[in-house]
């Protein structure tokens, strides 16, 4: 026997006397908990320098950072041997073991400056001991001293080896720690994650493993971010949440790392083996990487969290058994008002299958109550894609837009002022939400819509947890509480409290799990995937369905003029929205203009055949701003000439020669054994260079093997002329010996050698650029290269 027919009144789980008392009440209870979302998801106030000597004070690492982002200091410079005289001068005033390690290290993770070849540079870390008192272990901090080429590297990364510099003063006042806590302050991480290379995998004191505790930044403010960790890490994030004095980190974050084609120093210790936590702050990114980045631009909050975190973690992994850290899991973890809850993730898939079996005992029960029947569940089922796909798709269509007006945004990871847009995202994503809503609500009924959004909420929920485990909490424990809230309301009386007290509540949930990644994902992805944001943000209000049901009159039984005037007063959040989204978007344009304080980001670099005498401007701007625009026109391929600039096309433009030497290259030894040919060269740079390349012609041998200062590397070879390839960063001015193996296919070997360094002010034809005009973060920007074939 069927259910009985549902009339349109009866269609919503609450209806209570006073809708509008109800609507205000379940709202402001909602912006409360968000409001202390957000406030769990800031910065603390910074401490003075006069603080405790115990304690983390924010304003005496900023002395540091103003020391080592003073300038430019990439690895190699004069600049940089300054900041690492610093640094060592300062640990050894603090009473600790510091030491130098002067090495020839390989790349680590995914970084290759080399077309088809080896990534290797001269490093010097800095590493300090503090010994403990009975070790069971060592607790590394971590993080890299050298900048860009391009700018001083106040946030990246001079915040977190300052905040280190201060956790090892602070460790030194008080009693020593039961482990050996090490402080591994890296060289040439942004060239090719070297330096973490070469002490985790050379160093004596890495040799056992330990806890690695590593801090970035990848911006200027917000809050730091716990965004990566080890496998297994069920006893590492136990450890964090309890002693971190800030745990904001979600393990929808670690999913997300590890599945992107990015490392930091941390990723050198995970190929060892090690364990640990990698964290970050990641706000303001428009000057990552770029002049820009000067302490003044470090907020001082961030910088105390950064320190605060790492010092806490520091003293409890420093009297914790580290033996005893193993674990056989991940945990699922996310941040709740400034706590950290987790729990194994062995219980993702079970969760995610009782919340849809829930979602799915609501829509049997809301059929056999009468407000819904089978046909308006399976339509508010279905119709509940068109918000899903339409905002993502609005938020992506709503960029393009505006890069189109302002184009200089392409060249940005965020805009300099991004809130604006990012409130024009979620007000966008609202307003599709809304009418849809409108729309469909007298038509489908707000019960059957509701289990429609509870219902996608669970399937993404199991899909999440078959691919993308520690992600799964954010759509399952929505659709969990958004169920278990149906039931209770469907149980008590529809026009009493207790309804609208329930379905706030599940409301409440959804806002404290959805609300953070909503946030966050706009700093961590940038404004051109701003519709990840939107998504979540959609899927947030399909989780608050039954609370926005009571900003609409009351579902059905009215007729002529007051049908009318309900329909008008439905479409009053939609309208509202929509206009909040074109106002959002609008200020954020009039606001967020380039000037002197915030260039337009322009990409130039300088490249010369000493050979043949010509050179050209090259840039990698895909629409080139009018600066960029003097110096090039159409596209170009370098492969052929310049090998050690990568394979990809770029845009091009002739340039006059300047008298630069190419690197010279001497032949030390040459002798054969059978169809092999073993050469053995020198490198040298003939100016002050930050980089040397040096590839083989395929056309004229193949390499079998090759030593470069005494390491192995692997051969791989690459496509096109030049094959195998040798990139070195930081040269000593000795040059680099390179030891090749190869086979030669009759006459002579050529070989390719190249050096780059940065500054083009001294290049023939270059105009300084305009006020508001600037450098984009990049590797290559301001590079000047010189090329030249020799053969052997």
């Amino acid at each position: 026997m069927g259910a009985p027919p549902t009339r349109p009144a009866d269609r919503a789980f609450t209806r209570p006397r006073r809708r509008l008392t109800a609507a205000v009440a379940a709202l402001v209870a909602l912006l409360a908990v968000g409001a202390g979302v957000l406030v769990g998801l800031s910065t603390p106030a910074p401490r003075p320098a006069d603080a405790p000597e115990g304690e983390f004070s924010a304003g005496r690492a900023f002395r540091n950072v103003e020391v080592i982002a003073a300038e430019p200091h990439v690895a190699g410079s004069a600049a940089n041997d300054r900041v690492r005289e610093h640094l060592v001068a300062t640990l050894r005033g603090l009473g600790l073991q510091t030491e130098v390690q002067d090495a020839v290290a390989p790349e680590a993770g995914q970084l290759s400056g080399a077309a088809g070849g080896a990534t290797l540079a001269r490093v010097r870390n800095v590493v300090a001991r503090l010994p403990g008192t009975d070790p069971t272990g060592k607790v590394f901090l971590v993080s890299h001293y050298d900048s860009v080429q391009t700018g001083p590297g106040g946030n990246d990364d001079a915040a977190g080896t300052a905040a280190i510099l201060e956790v090892a003063r602070a460790l030194t006042t008080g009693p020593r720690p039961r482990n050996d806590i090490v402080f591994v302050l890296t060289d040439a991480e942004e060239a090719c994650l070297c330096g973490a290379a070469g002490f985790a995998g050379d160093h004596p004191l890495a040799r056992d493993g330990g806890v690695v505790l590593n801090l970035e930044a990848r911006g200027s403010t917000g809050p730091v971010i716990m965004f990566e960790t080890s496998r297994n890490n069920a006893k590492l994030v136990e450890v964090f949440g309890k002693a971190a004095p800030h745990p904001v980190g979600t393990s929808f974050a670690v999913e997300i790392y590890r599945a992107l084609p990015n490392d930091t120093d941390f990723t050198a210790f995970l190929d060892r083996k090690f364990v640990g936590l990698n964290s970050a702050y990641i706000d303001g990114g428009a000057i990552y990487h770029t002049p820009l980045d000067v302490p003044a631009r470090v907020d001082r909050g961030s910088l105390q969290m950064h320190g605060d975190n790492a010092l806490g973690l520091a003293r409890e992994f420093g009297r914790t058994d580290l033996g005893d850290l193993g674990a056989d899991h991940d945990d699922t973890y996310f941040p709740v008002l400034g706590g950290l809850v987790s729990y194994p993730g062995w219980l993702t898939l079970p969760l995610a299958v009782a919340a849809l079996l829930a979602v799915g005992a609501l829509g049997w029960l809301l059929r056999r109550r009468g407000r819904a029947t089978t046909g308006t569940l399976a339509a508010g089922f279905g119709l509940t894609l068109a918000p899903v796909v339409v905002a993502p798709l609005g938020a992506w269509l709503l960029w393009a837009a505006i890069t189109t007006i302002r184009p200089g945004y392409a060249e940005l990871l965020d805009p300099y002022r991004p809130v604006w847009y990012r409130l024009a995202v979620v007000a966008l994503s609202a307003a599709v939400l809304f009418c849809w809503y409108a729309l469909l609500r007298r038509r489908v009924g707000p019960a059957a819509l509701a289990f429609g959004g509870l219902a996608w909420l669970a399937v993404f929920g199991v899909l999440l947890a078959v691919a993308v485990p520690g992600g799964a909490y954010l759509t399952t424990l929505p659709a969990l509480a958004g169920a278990l809230a149906g039931f209770a309301a469907l149980a008590t009386r529809r026009d009493g409290p207790w309804p609208v007290v329930a379905v706030t509540l599940a409301a409440a949930v959804a806002v404290v799990i959805l609300l953070p990644p909503v946030v966050l994902l706009f700093p961590a992805l940038g404004m051109g995937m701003g519709a990840v944001a939107a998504l979540v943000a959609v899927l947030l209000g399909l989780a608050v369905l039954p609370v926005v049901d009571l900003l609409h009159p009351r579902a059905g039984g009215q007729r002529g003029l007051l049908a009318l005037r309900a329909r008008r007063l439905g479409a009053l959040p939609a309208a509202a929205a929509a206009l909040a989204a074109v106002v959002l978007a609008g200020v954020g344009l009039a606001v967020d203009r380039f000037d002197a304080a915030h260039p337009v980001p322009t990409h130039l670099m300088y490249a010369l055949d000493a050979g043949t005498g010509k050179a050209a401007w090259l840039s990698r701007e895909e629409k080139p701003q009018p600066w960029t625009d003097g110096y090039v026109d159409g596209r170009v391929s370098i492969a052929d000439d310049f090998p050690g600039l990568g394979s990809t096309e770029l845009r091009g433009g002739p340039a006059t020669a300047a008298p630069l030497p190419a690197p010279k290259l001497d032949l030390l030894s040459d002798s054969t054994s059978g169809d092999q040919r073993v050469l053995r060269v020198r490198v040298t740079p003939q100016r002050q260079v930050r980089l040397l390349t040096l590839h083989v012609d395929t056309s004229t041998a193949t390499v079998r093997s090759a030593t470069v200062a005494g390491r192995d590397v692997p051969v791989e070879p690459g496509d096109g002329k030049w094959g195998f390839g040798v990139v070195f960063h930081a040269p000593p001015p000795e040059g680099v010996e390179v030891t090749l193996t190869l086979v030669p296919r009759g006459g002579a070997v050529s070989v390719r050698a190249m050096d780059a360094s940065d500054g083009l002010s001294s290049v023939p034809g270059f105009r300084p650029r305009p006020e508001g005009v600037g450098v984009v973060g990049s590797h290559s920007s301001e590079m000047l290269a010189v090329a030249r074939t020799y053969p052997l």
